[in-house]
């Protein structure tokens, strides 16, 4: 689309119907859709020791943290980040729900299979 407010708008659309189709077969399914922050610095922050650069430039594809010295993949290093999210938002402790940050969704849990109880006559 030469029109990058309309290209935008389209994007942004797709995105949202992704996330609506994700959300709502986890649903169906008994699944949860575990959401990030917009804003969370998955790139730069160290998922081995939590240290979170001030300034990375999207060129940089490698970094060395500073404070513990392991050298990060940018995009691995965000998974990894995302994935510490989703597990700590989907521990329960106690039988408590998980610390993390998550949006909760208002749908029903999956249906459970049920014993027929037969009897013939």
């Amino acid at each position: 689309v030469k029109n990058r407010h309309l290209a935008r708008a389209i994007a942004d659309m797709s995105f949202f119907e992704l996330r609506r189709q994700l959300e709502y077969k986890a649903a169906m399914r008994g699944g949860e859709i575990v959401v990030a922050e917009r804003f969370y610095a998955s790139s730069k922050t160290c998922s081995t020791c939590g240290h979170t650069l001030g300034i990375l430039a999207l060129a940089v594809r490698e970094w060395t943290c500073p404070a513990c010295g392991t050298i990060h993949d940018r995009d691995i290093n965000a998974a990894v980040n995302l994935c510490h999210i989703a597990v700590s938002s989907t521990v329960s402790v106690c039988g408590e729900e998980g610390a993390g940050h998550r949006r909760k969704t208002m749908a029903k849990p999956a249906s459970v299979k049920q014993k027929v109880s037969f009897v013939p006559v």
